[in-house]
This record gives C-alpha cells, sequence and structure tokens, in this order.
C-alpha cells in the first residue's frame, strides 16, 4: 500500500514541482519585486527597524486578536520548523550543496512575496463570528478578486486543510521523535530496537500537549509562540555559530562547493546529484517549505495582528523569510558541510545529518540541547500550523468545524511519530506544491493592489 502512495505521490509531486511550478513561483517573486521596485532590498533597514526594533513590545492586544509580537512569532513558529533542519539537511542530500545557493535566491524573491502576502490578509481581512480577525490567501481572494473567484479561495482552503496534516505535523513530530531517539541512544539509554514503542508513547504525549494548546483558543497561540520561538531560535543558533567558528578553516571550501555545485553539482557530488535542475529543484522547494514564501499560511497569522497598517506588518513578511532562511536554513548547511560529517548525495537525509554535524563538533553531550531545539522547532511549528488549518476549515464549513478538526489534527501526531520519515517529506513537499498555484494565482491578480498599498503607505 505505501509502495502504490509513493508511486502515485511521486508522480503528482514530479508534475507539480517541475519546470512550470518553477517559473511560476520565481515569476511571481519576480512580478513583485520589480512591481514594488524590490522592496525587499530598499526598505530592508526599515524591516529591521520596524521588526526587531518593536519586536519586543509586548502590548495587550484586543480581544479576538494577538499583538504584533504574538502575531510574528506564531508566524515565525510555523516557518522556523524542521524544515530548517531536516529540510536542509534532505536538500543538500538530494540536490547537492548548491541548493543551498537556490535557496537564497528563492529566499530573495520569497521576501517581496511574503510582504505582499502579509499586506493582502491584514488589508482584506474581516471578523469571525467570535469577533477575531481572520484573513489570510482565501480571504484575500474572496474579498479582493470578488465572487467568480470564490472557486478559488475554496480550492486554496481544501489544500490547506490537507497541507496542515503531513507540513505542519507529521513530519515535525516525526522529527521529534528522531532528535529523541538519537540522544537517548548515543548515552546508551534504549537501543535502536526499541525505539518503535517509545516513539507511539511519545507520540501519544505530543498529541495531548498540542490538543491543549490549539483548544485553548487563540491568545493561548499567541502566548505559547512569544515564549518558545525567541528561546529556540537563540538556542539553536548559538549551537551553530559555535559550529561554523570551530570549524572555520572549512569555510572558504564550502562556500566554494556551494557556487560550484549550483551549477554544476556532479562536480561536487562526484556525480550523485547529476542535474543543475535537480539541485535548483531541491532548493527551491525545502526553502518554500522551510519559510512558505508563496504558500500564503504566515499570512494567516499575521491577519490575527492588533494593527491598523498592513503595509506595516507586511514587513514583518520580509523579517521572516530573512530570518528564516538565509539566517537559520544557511547556519544548519554549514554546520553540515563545515563540520565534514559524511554527506551520501543521492540519498534521502534528515534531522539525524544535522544532529551528526553538531556531535561530531561538541561530543555526544550536545545531543541532549539539539534533541530540545528540535523538539521547540518542530512543536512550535505544529501550534502555528494548527492555527493555519482551522482558520481554512472555518472558512469551508464554518466556526463548528473548527473543534473536531483540531481534535483530529491532535491526534495526527501519534501517526507522525510512527511513519517512514522519506515518504512523509516527500508527501508535505507535494500538498506545498498544491497549496501554492491558488494562492500565486491571486498574487498576480492582486499585484496591482500591493504597489498601490506600497505608493500610499510606504512611499509617500
Amino acid at each position: 500500500m505505501l509502495e502504490i502512495i509513493a508511486k502515485i505521490n511521486s508522480a503528482v509531486s514530479d508534475f507539480i514541482w517541475g519546470l512550470p511550478a518553477m517559473i511560476c513561483i520565481v515569476g511571481a517573486g519576480i512580478l513583485l519585486t520589480v512591481r514594488t521596485r524590490f522592496i525587499q532590498v530598499r526598505k530592508f533597514g526599515t524591516s529591521m527597524r520596524n521588526t526587531v526594533g518593536k519586536i519586543f513590545d509586548k502590548k495587550a492586544a484586543r480581544d479576538g486578536t494577538l499583538s504584533p509580537f504574538q502575531a510574528v512569532c506564531t508566524a515565525l513558529a510555523g516557518t522556523v520548523g524542521t524544515g530548517n533542519i531536516a529540510g536542509v539537511a534532505g536538500a543538500l542530500a538530494l540536490g547537492g550543496p548548491g541548493a543551498v545557493f537556490w535557496m537564497w535566491c528563492s529566499a530573495f524573491l520569497g521576501m517581496c512575496t511574503k510582504f505582499a502576502e502579509v499586506t493582502l490578509a491584514v488589508h482584506y481581512r474581516e471578523k469571525n463570528q467570535n469577533g477575531e480577525n481572520v484573513g489570510g490567501p482565501m480571504y484575500y481572494i474572496k474579498n479582493g478578486l470578488g465572487k467568480k473567484w470564490q472557486w478559488l479561495a475554496v480550492l486554496y482552503a481544501l489544500f490547506g486543510v490537507l497541507t496542515v496534516f503531513g507540513t505542519g505535523n507529521a513530519t515535525q513530530v516525526n522529527t521529534i521523535v528522531t532528535s529523541i531517539d538519537s540522544a537517548l541512544i548515543s548515552f546508551n539509554l534504549v537501543t535502536a530496537d526499541s525505539t518503535a514503542t517509545l516513539n507511539l508513547v511519545l507520540g501519544i504525549l505530543i498529541a495531548a500537549l498540542v490538543a491543549m494548546v490549539l483548544l485553548g483558543g487563540i491568545k493561548r497561540i499567541g502566548q505559547v509562540t512569544e515564549k518558545l520561538v525567541p528561546f529556540m531560535a537563540l538556542v539553536y543558533i548559538l549551537l551553530g555559530l559555535g559550529v561554523v567558528i570551530i570549524n572555520f578553516r572549512n569555510i572558504p571550501s564550502v562556500f566554494g562547493a556551494i557556487f560550484r555545485g549550483a551549477f554544476t553539482p556532479q562536480a561536487v557530488t562526484g556525480g550523485a546529484v547529476g542535474t543543475a535542475f535537480m539541485s535548483l529543484k531541491k532548493g527551491v522547494s525545502r526553502g518554500i517549505f522551510s519559510n512558505e514564501a508563496g504558500l500564503g499560511t504566515g499570512s494567516i497569522a499575521h491577519a490575527c495582528a492588533d494593527t491598523h497598517s498592513a503595509t506595516g506588518q507586511g514587513m514583518f513578511g520580509i523579517f521572516e523569510v530573512f530570518m528564516d532562511t538565509i539566517v537559520i536554513c544557511t547556519l544548519t548547511a554549514l554546520v553540515i558541510l563545515c563540520s565534514g560529517v559524511p554527506v551520501a548525495y543521492g540519498e534521502a537525509a534528515g534531522a539525524e545529518l544535522t544532529i551528526s554535524g553538531f556531535t561530531s563538533t561538541y561530543g555526544s553531550w550536545i545531543s541532549v540541547f539539539t534533541a530540545v531545539s528540535l523538539c521547540c522547532f518542530a512543536f512550535s511549528t505544529i501550534i502555528g500550523w494548527g492555527l493555519y488549518g482551522s482558520r481554512c476549515i472555518e472558512f469551508i464549513f464554518g466556526d463548528k468545524s473548527v473543534r473536531p478538526f483540531l481534535v483530529i489534527y491532535s491526534f495526527v501526531a501519534i501517526v507522525g511519530a510512527t511513519m517512514n520519515l522519506g515518504l512523509l517529506w516527500d508527501i508535505a513537499e507535494t500538498f506545498n506544491g498544491m497549496m501554492a498555484i491558488p494562492n500565486l494565482i491571486a498574487l498576480l491578480l492582486l499585484s496591482g493592489v500591493v504597489v498601490k498599498l506600497v505608493k500610499d503607505n510606504v512611499d509617500k
């Protein structure tokens, strides 16, 4: 059965992430970048001042909203996750070091794409029956493009509901149990043969924790993410920088491999990755999996923010992609490549490759800290994507469908703890591509609105 699913998914994924998809994703980023006159470059300083400079403003938000700080933490909870750790490792293994270069390229365009998504989400948001701000691609399609495009909004929400189970939950839980297994095995507390039972127990525990947070509502989600995200990001960045500094002599050759591998991957991987397109495909797809630019999901959290400035909140989108891909994804790649751990190019890899980069530098004791960091990354992503899925299901079926959805979503953690990693990542990657299509169509059609909002509020 799993083999049949894998074959079907492979065929669909090859089509979605083929040349047409690459053209659409990159094309939308280029169009928005040109039409906003490279806002991610010319307003980068403003973005940093309006985000980093104000990110610790924890003023209380009105009922039914998040503070701007909580909104960006919730969005970062969704983006800064295992895509930064297991996803980057997988991209390196299957696309070679050159995949990192294409991640940078997708992030450069993605900063503008996400700015547009967040701006439109706040501009076209509305209130639900509980008085909460709701928004995102389905709402800016509905309110920005009109009734004749309602089918596209429903299609996005439907794909969103399907996507959150894999991208937001199962793959994240799988990474949590992998990191805990690695830490316990390194200290000889468990054997590799006994991890199946342990993983089932961990899956049940994670499911219970997820349900406690998500069923507590939007306020509890914001309260959890505003504490968890800064902590996990700081710990991971410090540990990663330590690996790079200790292995600083390898930095020039690593960057050389990244740039050479982007165009001639076979020269770096010994022929295991034979085409530049494969390197590009893995870099762009895993980059989008990580920073979500083009998916529109992060804008769902931003639409909850207690703010009246659509473009001001949009600046957080630029900051998120920069932080997620340029900083954290790059750091993960450098941990793997600078540490010199063997990479089986052409074969699937996950969090264990990143963990080995840390342990080869610091020793087995660091596996405890990497396990904690990975668990925080993954858990925060589960929470963020739980919010995204609940907004999508609410858009299709109404408010009464949210709680049953969240219960089912929580129980998926048990499945994620016991499934094959490679198939999980492949399915999640496919659903990401399906979700991006309606959102990219909307961004292209509403690009004129984004340009007008920039002229009226940013360039005045």
